[in-house]
């Protein structure tokens, strides 16, 4: 999104540029969901300082990368905002109960909210702090994805298996497409065309056309040593140019790399316990992993798959952000 757009209206206002901090670009950002903090490290991945935040903080998304982002409070209700330089929650956007998966949209303006209670995707404005629209879906929705345009957004039911399209303005349901077991997250390949989901219990990827909702292709893991039980794909992050999607495995406690013009794993990375959420460092030489079970972040080198470094983070790490 534009920097213009970021900056926008005085209680959310904030400027534009990176955080220095301890003589190192501090570049990594970490949510705890069980002691209810957010971690800063180092593109090494060393620990820079902790924010207690809100009740269990999970999802977060950049809504100026480096300065200012959201974090869902699942149990405070709301989308809390931490400006990175005062390292300090500076406001919130109450939702409903339970908010989950979020995504922003590409002007900084609108959050759209998955809620498991509610079998909704919601719509707020976040200037005004006001629900624009609430729609429901399959139940228990989780993972959610706006289109590089706006226009459209992405949301995925884990008990109805099934991604949905919604019309970002208005709401409106434009298709429905049936994907695997129990999906939980979304990735878009560039241009565009194309989008991955996460599926849990299915233990697999699949692969859909982001305009019409048609399948294109299912990639369905075999992790060596592992049971079929114990893979289950969650967070995945695709690299810039669109070639690669690492993909984070649960209880398997590694995470993937994906060919995507060929739809094959090219090889495994053995990381902590449950990893859960990952991230690309903006070159995509480095990988940083969420460990939920281990407590702990693993840094892995992308052209190696080599384990660089784990660093304890807190209770339940959940998401990551990088700058």
């Amino acid at each position: 999104m534009a920097g213009v757009a970021r900056c926008f209206y005085s209680v959310w206002l904030v400027a534009c540029g990176l955080a220095w901090v301890g003589g190192a670009w501090a570049d990594v950002w970490v949510s705890n969901a069980r002691d209810n903090s957010v971690v800063q490290l180092d593109a090494e991945g060393n620990f820079v300082r902790r924010l207690a935040v809100c009740q269990r903080p999970r999802h977060m998304v950049w809504l100026n990368p480096g300065k200012a982002l959201l974090v869902a409070c699942s149990d405070s209700h709301q989308l809390a905002l931490i400006d990175v330089d005062r390292w300090a929650l500076t406001d919130v956007v109450p939702t409903q109960p339970g908010p989950d998966g979020f995504a922003v949209s590409p002007d900084g303006t609108t959050a759209y909210v998955s809620v498991q209670d509610d079998s909704a995707l919601l719509a707020y404005d976040l200037a005004s702090k006001t629900q624009r629209f609430a729609t429901t879906v399959g139940a228990e929705p989780e993972g959610v994805l706006v289109g590089a345009d706006g226009a459209r957004v992405y949301v995925v039911s884990e008990v109805a298996n099934t991604l949905y399209c919604l019309d970002a303005r208005s709401g409106v349901v434009l298709w429905q497409a049936a994907v695997g077991a129990r999906p939980r997250r979304l990735a878009m390949s560039p241009p565009g065309t194309e989008l991955w989901v996460s599926n849990e219990l299915g233990a697999s990827l699949s692969v859909v056309d982001s305009a019409s909702g048609a399948s294109i292709a299912t990639l369905n893991f075999v992790v060596p040593g592992v049971t079929l039980a114990e893979v289950k794909p969650v967070g995945m992050a695709m690299s810039s140019d669109g070639r690669t999607l690492w993909v984070a495995l649960g209880r398997a406690n590694r995470v993937a790399e994906v060919d995507v013009a060929s739809r094959s794993v090219r090889g495994y990375v053995v990381v902590g316990k449950r990893p859960w959420g990952i991230a690309l460092s903006q070159d995509g030489r480095r990988l940083y992993v969420a460990n939920g079970l281990s407590d702990d972040v693993t840094v892995v080198d992308t052209g190696t798959r080599a384990v660089l470094n784990t660093v304890p983070v807190g209770l339940q790490p959940h998401t990551v952000l990088v700058d």
